[in-house]
């Protein structure tokens, strides 16, 4: 098989490696570690040490003569020198009594040098062998070199996954479409009989922490058979083949246990469109074509089910898309006002409230919030309790966490001196007054100046009344021009201006810059689409489609939105000049004010301070 081959090849090279290692360790390093280097000289010398009596050791070998000669600081030094035609030799030797002449003494060295030149590396280079095949073996998902092609993939077996379609909330049309496949799970006869098969596939689609893996736990436990789940990644090895060896293997198990789901998450990695590029990934290309040809052979009626999990479904290849192998797509978005109010009381059911808690507060305040920050809101309220000394949580610990998630933690100790907090105050006071003064904007919810870890040194907090789906133009451009209201303020009150408005300006661009190029509400273009889309779910990058010279026409045109929206912001605010002085104030002395305090300032009611 092509992947016996290449691994074959793989440990050659692996082999010729050692092989060379080896080479080197004798030629290179065996000389220079040994500390009896042999010195040539004449035999004349060596005669004049056994006259003096510093010769203790000779060997005579056929062509040469070792002698090892004792220095004056005790040490002793190795020579050698050419064998002469000397009958006297031995005499002489004899005749000067305490000299070793044997042959001993070097064929030891030959021996000690055999062992440390070849003997000892060749064992070093076997260990490290055996290291490396069990490395490989628990790379291709086993113990050992045998387990290449194993698929590594987690195996739940009759509902160990814990979740259930009680688990998951905010996503109902998710579940309404999962649920039918488990009604085949449970009574596959009632569809056999009419003829229909089971969807091969269903592909979760939707942004980080919307619950993905979660449905497809909660389809497993709900449907109560095994489960296998693994991540796309794992199918990619160092060795072609060994992805496409696992997906065999994997599609095998599951046939054994069908009934059973297989989950594949993030399955992107593998799923990537094929652009017959020559540099391409041949690995991950055979592992994908391994996994198209298992889908096609199994037998839909055998209740083996695949699902998938991505955040990028616009980069899969669209023959993993077609019917007959993922039939059908799952979209699980981000919750709605109700279904985020569901998924804070599934996740407040875990912990100790009290009873007067308002969720659908907590979930009109975290719009665009993922079910896996909702969760963190709710942990972090609970944290916070603690923290404070309480066994309970309260509204104002929820309140809090949503403004942790999304601001982080205040910055208690950071010293800002007064005239900073002077500006600063002026800076929210400006956001919260355009945004009261205009009736597409939403409403002032809290005002706040102090410092959070996310680096904002104050925030206005502004929430809807309800849900929203669409925005208007009117409803875009007032909030560029609350936005712009910061800066405004600073240059109407101080005569100038500070960095502090830089996140304004980003988020104020960004929606003059989709009005023009994405929305079509743009007096300058008709319903023209200048920008496209990508990775919707993962953020949204944007890329202009037009020429260099409507993109600086567009330039112009989301240059004079903002600046129309500005020049809006500064006459609210000059005409409420003395309610921006009076709302700074009291913000500078509070630090904190809620949305009804602000709101009651403005239309000139009494309030106590206190």
């Amino acid at each position: 098989m092509k992947e016996n081959k290449n691994l074959i090849k793989q440990v050659l090279r692996y082999a010729g490696v050692i092989l060379f290692l080896l080479a080197v360790f004798n030629l290179v390093i065996v000389p220079n570690l040994s500390s009896r280097k042999v010195t040539e000289t004449d035999y004349s010398y060596f005669l004049g040490q056994i006259d003096e009596g510093n010769v203790t050791k000779v060997n005579i070998q056929e062509n040469e003569i070792k002698f090892e000669v004792k220095n004056t600081d005790g040490s002793t030094s190795l020579y050698s020198t050419g064998k002469l035609d000397d009958p006297e030799l031995v005499s002489r030797l004899y005749e000067k009594g305490g000299i070793e002449f044997d042959a001993s003494f070097e064929s030891n060295a030959l021996l000690l040098e055999f062992l440390v030149g070849w003997v000892l590396p060749i064992i070093f280079f076997m260990i490290l062998w055996n290291v490396i095949i069990k490395g490989m073996g628990k790379r291709m998902g086993g113990g050992n070199a045998m387990s290449f092609g194993k698929s590594n993939a987690k195996i739940y077996v009759k509902a160990q996954t814990g979740k259930t379609f009680k688990d998951v909330a905010g996503q109902d049309e998710a579940k309404e479409a999962l649920a039918e496949i488990v009604d085949f799970l449970h009574n596959p006869g009632k569809y056999a009989e009419i003829g229909a098969n089971l969807p091969k596939g269903a592909l979760l689609v939707g942004p980080p922490g919307t619950g993905k893996t979660l449905l497809a736990q909660a389809v497993a436990g709900e449907a109560d058979v095994p489960f296998f789940s693994i991540s796309g990644s794992e199918f990619v090895e160092m060795f072609v083949g060994m992805g496409a060896a696992k997906v065999r293997d994997l599609f095998s198990q599951a046939n054994e246990k069908a009934p059973c789901i297989v989950f594949i998450d993030e399955i992107d990695t593998i799923g990537k469109k094929r652009d017959g590029n020559l540099s391409g990934n041949d690995e991950r290309e055979q592992t994908l074509n391994q996994l198209l040809t298992e889908m096609d052979g199994f037998d839909g009626k055998k209740g083996v089910v695949i699902l998938a999990a991505t955040n990028r479904p616009e980069s899969l290849d669209p023959a993993l898309l077609r019917p007959g192998r993922f039939d059908r797509r799952v979209p699980a978005e981000l919750p709605d006002l109700a279904g985020r109010e569901a998924i804070l009381k599934v996740h407040a059911a875990r912990i100790k409230t009290e009873q007067d808690i308002d969720f659908n507060a907590i979930a009109r305040a975290t719009a665009g919030a993922s079910g896996a920050e909702l969760a963190n809101i709710i942990n972090e309220s609970a944290l916070r309790a603690v923290r404070n000394g309480r066994n309970l949580v309260t509204q104002s610990d929820l309140e809090e966490s949503v403004e942790v998630v999304i601001a982080g933690y205040q910055r208690k100790n950071a010293v800002i001196s007064q005239k900073e907090k002077e500006i600063i105050a002026y800076h929210e006071i400006g956001h919260a007054l355009v945004a009261a003064k205009q009736k597409d904007s939403a409403p002032v919810h809290k005002i706040t100046i102090i410092p959070r870890t996310s680096g904002a040194l104050g925030y206005t907090m502004q929430v809807d009344e309800g849900e929203k789906f669409l925005m208007t133009k009117e409803e875009a451009l007032a909030r560029i021009a609350t936005l712009t209201g910061g800066r405004s303020a600073e240059e109407l009150i101080f005569n100038s201006c500070t960095s502090g408005a830089s996140n304004d300006i980003e988020q104020a661009t960004k929606i003059a810059r989709a009005m023009v190029t994405r929305y079509g509400m743009s007096s300058g273009f008709d319903m023209i689409a200048l920008e496209t889309v990508t990775n919707q779910y993962l953020g949204g990058d944007a890329s202009l489609a037009c020429s260099p010279e409507t993109a600086a026409k567009i330039d112009e045109e989301v240059n004079n939105i903002v600046k129309k929206c500005h020049e809006k912001a500064v006459r609210i605010l000059s005409e409420n000049i003395d309610k921006l002085h009076e709302l700074a104030h009291f913000l500078l002395e509070k630090e904190t004010i809620t949305g009804e305090e602000f709101m009651s300032i403005l239309n000139q009611k009494v309030i106590s301070i206190a």
